[in-house]
């Protein structure tokens, strides 16, 4: 199985995914929940016999003053309601106004109220721990692999395809905020750090694989050794993540709100760092021996 070989198809698929997706952040922006703009977000249960709907909700909320709210549906009777800041008594009215509209008693299953000056804050410290992170990993990878010759180049590669998972999990977040409705929220910087954590465990699984095979076998290219412990390494990467995959999708499947956002998020990117693992990062380190970039403009043989 030669994968390095088809090294250029593997960069041209993670472009076809990468694209689009920043076209739609770029297009509409990140969806961004009540933890970073501040607001309201309230989650109530209507036990309604004659079924559920956005609308009449929105309608509902209009007719309090709030238009611009967003409303989503959470099982068959719960809907998860983000809007402008309210107050106790809005908050009142509201539930009031939905058990008349529905002719049921709703019940407020949950209230948070986030000022914009704490969304701001959260925003600003949620970019300065993935930048730490980012340098704590590079700083790490090339301490680890320091018996290695060039080892500052795996530690680059693994930064090249954690910020790869990271494109494709804020694209992906952008995409289905346009489609879904979803919102970016804190949880959304945990699904992230853990995207980036995993992404980085299997670069340094197969580094680590390639290290022990340059030692093995001397003789052979650069290219052969590193494409030799890629196809050692996928069974166990594949086997790894999808018996994590299996655990999220049951979570996804019962489960709803913010919660199964966070888990969708999650197993997009636990998808992507084994791609980028295998498909990407190690291809990458070939490249480099190779300064391949040489010819990529016609110049060099």
């Amino acid at each position: 199985m030669n994968i390095i070989g088809k090294r250029y198809y593997f960069f041209a698929l993670s472009a076809l995914l990468i694209i689009p997706g920043l076209i739609a952040l770029f297009s509409f922006g990140l969806p961004l929940g009540i933890d970073f703009t501040g607001g309201s977000k309230l989650e109530i249960q209507l036990d309604s016999p004659v079924g559920l709907g956005t609308d009449p909700v929105a309608a509902v909320l209009a007719d309090q003053g709030f238009d611009s709210s967003v409303v989503q549906l959470s099982g068959e009777d719960v809907v998860i309601i983000r809007t402008a800041d309210m107050t106790d008594p809005q908050k009142t009215s509201l539930v009031e106004a939905l058990s008349a509209r529905f002719e049921t008693d709703a019940e407020l299953l949950s209230f948070e109220s986030v000022g914009p000056t704490i969304g701001t804050e959260v925003a600003r410290r949620a970019v300065g721990v993935v930048a730490i992170a980012t340098l704590g990993i590079l700083g790490y990878v090339t301490f680890a692999f320091r018996g290695v010759e060039n080892a500052f180049r795996y530690g680059v590669c693994a930064i090249f395809a954690l910020v790869h998972d990271s494109l494709i999990v804020i694209s992906a977040a952008a995409i289905l905020g346009r489609i879904f409705g979803w919102e970016v929220d804190a949880l959304f910087i945990t699904a992230l750090l853990t995207v980036i954590g995993f992404s980085v465990h299997d670069s340094i699984v197969v580094f680590d694989r390639v290290r022990e095979n340059l030692t093995k076998h001397r003789r052979a290219s650069y290219e052969t050794v590193v494409n030799h412990s890629v196809v050692q390494s996928l069974t166990r990467s594949v086997n790894t993540q999808v018996t994590s995959l299996l655990a999220l999708f049951s979570i996804a499947l019962f489960t709803g709100g913010s919660l199964r956002t966070f888990v969708v998020t999650m197993m997009i990117g636990l998808i992507s760092g084994t791609y980028s693992s295998l498909c990407n990062a190690a291809p990458i380190l070939v490249v480099w021996e190779n300064k391949e970039w040489k010819t990529w403009f016609g110049g060099g043989k």
